[in-house]
């Protein structure tokens, strides 16, 4: 309860990695500001700056200098996609955590279509794509990654790597993050489901990147994220290591909950 007697609003916790994304950033954190004002008076907004080597730095400098609820998390390296997740996370103080891309082939502004469906009963609301706006070689990769994952995991979710989420804090004094590179969100998505966290689904939209260049399709990552995804998968599946050493402070509510999905 506030001071007022008015029920405390909710925390609400935005971040973005971002990995030489000058020409997106800046708009990114505005937009998400002004969405963030609409829907709770208490929220922060945090560039996850994964050892940018463009303007990226000093520009999300700025934006924390010209905006009190903004600030910055600088890697002096690249740690790869999974280093910025976890770092987002660990930095985020808020109860409720969204992220996104700092590449702009999401819109912020569309977390007021998440917010509502983070009810009661559900931990995590996970976007999924309407339709993916990429070259026909990354949409087929694409499909062949998303189906295969899923049958080696047993993922019901719609979208395994749609990086537009909307989840509480407290999933994470249960699950615990690993993974440097970009199958953390295979590892995320496979730890928080066998954890018992409910899941909403939300259709969002995915627009072509309009500046810079993807960091993972080329055939040498493809060929380190199947070894990873190989690994990831005797870990989580075969030796099921996360099941039979949970962490100690996990909410209890958690155990034993079905995966709740949006019926349509």
């Amino acid at each position: 309860m506030s001071r007022a007697g008015q029920p405390r609003p909710i925390g609400l916790s935005v971040f973005f990695p971002a990995y030489n994304d000058s020409g997106t950033i800046a708009s990114l954190v505005i937009a998400a500001r002004q969405t963030a004002q609409k829907l709770t008076s208490d929220f922060e907004i945090i560039v996850v700056n994964d050892g940018s080597v463009d303007a990226t730095p000093r520009i999300a400098d700025e934006l924390a200098r010209t905006y009190p609820d903004v600030r910055v998390i600088h890697h002096p390296k690249n740690r790869g996609y999974g280093g910025a997740l976890i770092s987002g996370f660990t930095g985020a103080t808020k109860d409720l955590v969204f992220y996104t891309d700092g590449d702009a082939q999401y819109d912020p502004t569309e977390l007021e279509m998440l917010w509502p469906r983070m009810t009661e009963g559900v931990d995590l609301v996970n976007g999924y794509k309407i339709a993916r706006s990429d070259p026909w070689h990354r949409i087929v990769i694409g499909r062949i990654y998303h189906h295969t994952v899923k049958t080696m995991f047993g993922l019901t979710v719609r979208d395994v790597d749609c990086d537009f989420r909307l989840m509480r804090r407290h999933i994470f004094d249960k699950v615990t993050l690993e993974k440097t590179s970009g199958v953390i969100c295979l590892e995320m998505m496979k730890k928080i489901t066998d954890a018992g966290f409910r899941i909403a689904e939300v259709p969002v939209h995915h627009y072509h990147r309009a500046y810079g260049r993807s960091q993972f399709f080329n055939f040498r990552r493809l060929f380190r994220t199947a070894i990873d995804v190989g690994r990831l998968w005797v870990d989580l599946v075969v030796l099921k290591r996360h099941q039979r050493h949970p962490t100690a402070a996990g909410p209890t509510h958690a155990q034993a909950v079905p995966v709740k999905r949006d019926p349509s």
